[in-house]
């Protein structure tokens, strides 16, 4: 599908959700360069209780907004760990090393916002290994 054939309204993949158990991770990439942003990507991701960033610590080369719409996430940037409730939003600021997972029980259910889009083909993620 070419670019061009995406509209303004970017359904949930409310099936693909739903059929993922709960103890797995479920992503959906709702918008991107491949799908006609030029500017920003946002995904939705379901992280299972347990789970978190599959990349551990990392940094990215662009500023990175969570919404965290359903349960509890820990995050840490820079160093400093904040548990961070449904509702919040929070930004991780470009090249700053941070993290984030599911220390709850239940799935936590959040959009991550990159802005600007990484280029096609590229996470713009890079592994921080600790001092």
């Amino acid at each position: 599908m070419t670019s061009t054939e995406f509209g303004p309204v970017r359904p949930l993949d409310a099936q693909g959700l739903a059929a993922t158990p709960a103890g797995e991770r479920f992503v959906q990439r709702l918008l991107n360069r491949e799908s006609g942003a030029s500017d920003c990507s946002v995904t939705l991701i379901r992280t299972p209780a347990g789970g978190g960033s599959p990349e551990g610590l990392h940094r990215h080369d662009f500023e990175q907004v969570f919404h965290l719409i359903e349960g509890t996430m820990k995050i840490e940037v820079e160093g400093e760990v904040s548990e961070v409730h449904a509702g919040s939003i929070v930004v991780f600021p470009k090249g700053v090393a941070h993290r984030n997972w599911n220390a709850g029980s239940e799935p936590t259910l959040h959009l991550a916002i990159a802005a600007p889009a990484p280029p096609v083909g590229e996470t713009g993620t890079y592994p921080v290994r600790p001092a």
